[in-house]
């Protein structure tokens, strides 16, 4: 797993607009504005944070005409996914370790 791309998710994910962004996107695809109506800034900051999404690869744009729509792409989020399963493992390991270890103590 690239290092480098698993930061760029979790940095994107770490702000609560993009995460009301990709809230939204998970019911449907959505233009650059439907997504910043409920928003309270600009459409140029909107525009801001779906680069960021879009530079993270959780989402990906389209435009035709004069309309940009945003896609969720949940393969990226796969990413997220496996990066953390691995940490809860490595995690889980060393508290059964640690368990083992008092155990023996009090038994012992």
């Amino acid at each position: 797993m690239e290092p480098a791309k698993v930061d760029r998710i979790f940095q994107a994910l770490g702000d609560p607009t993009r995460r009301a962004i990709l809230d939204a996107l998970s019911r449907q695809p959505s233009s650059v504005s439907d997504l910043a109506r409920p928003l309270d800034m600009s459409l140029a900051a909107v525009v801001q944070h779906i680069q960021a999404l879009e530079e993270s690869g959780l989402v990906r744009t389209e435009k035709q005409g004069r309309v940009r729509t945003c896609h969720l792409m949940p393969e990226t989020f796969a990413t997220a996914e496996r990066w953390l399963s691995e940490r809860r493992t490595l995690w889980e390991r060393r508290l059964d370790r640690l368990g083992a270890l008092l155990d023996e103590e009090e038994n012992g």
